[in-house]
C-alpha cells in the first residue's frame, strides 16, 4: 500500500502513465493522485474475492520475486568478481552461497506450494501481473508518437 504509489509516481515522471499520477502536493510532498488511484485499485481487489484468495494471488507472484532476487546475487556477484580488482574488498553476504541457496530454494518451494494447492488464485496473480506487459509496452509506444 505504501510503495506501489511510489512506482505509479516513478512511472508516469518517465511518461510511462498519467501525466497526473505524478502530481506531488506541495504541502505533503506525497505523490497524492497516485496514494489515491492505489487505494482504489486495493478496495476493488479486497472486494473481488476472499482473503484467501487474494493472499495466493500475492503469495506466489511475491515468493516468485523474491527467489528471482535472491538468484541474482550469484550473478552480480561473478560480474563484481570480473570487475573487481584482487585487492578491493567486496560486500560480504553472511552465509552466501549456502543462505542464499537455502532461501532461493524456500521461495520456489513455496511457489510451487501456492500452484499445487491453489492453482486457480496462482494463474490469477501471474495474470494481472503479466498484464501489466502490455499496458507497460503500450505506455512506451505513446510516449515515443506523442
Amino acid at each position: 500500500m505504501l510503495t506501489a504509489p511510489r512506482v505509479y509516481f516513478a512511472m508516469a515522471e518517465d511518461k510511462l502513465f498519467f501525466k497526473s499520477v505524478a502530481w506531488v502536493s506541495p504541502q505533503s510532498r506525497v505523490p497524492v493522485v497516485a496514494i489515491a488511484l492505489q487505494g482504489l485499485w486495493a478496495a476493488v481487489i479486497a472486494l473481488s474475492g476472499t482473503f484467501e484468495q487474494i493472499l495466493n494471488y500475492v503469495v506466489s507472484v511475491d515468493f516468485i520475486a523474491y527467489g528471482l532476487t535472491a538468484t541474482c546475487l550469484f550473478v552480480f556477484r561473478r560480474h563484481a568478481r570480473r570487475l573487481r580488482a584482487a585487492s578491493t574488498p567486496g560486500y560480504k553476504v553472511p552465509g552466501h552461497p549456502f543462505t542464499t541457496i537455502f532461501f532461493t530454494t524456500i521461495c520456489w518451494l513455496v511457489v510451487a506450494g501456492t500452484v499445487y494447492s491453489f492453482p486457480k488464485n496462482t494463474v490469477i496473480g501471474l495474470a494481472i501481473v503479466l498484464a501489466g506487459i502490455p499496458v507497460y509496452f503500450f505506455w512506451r509506444w505513446w510516449r515515443r508518437d506523442g
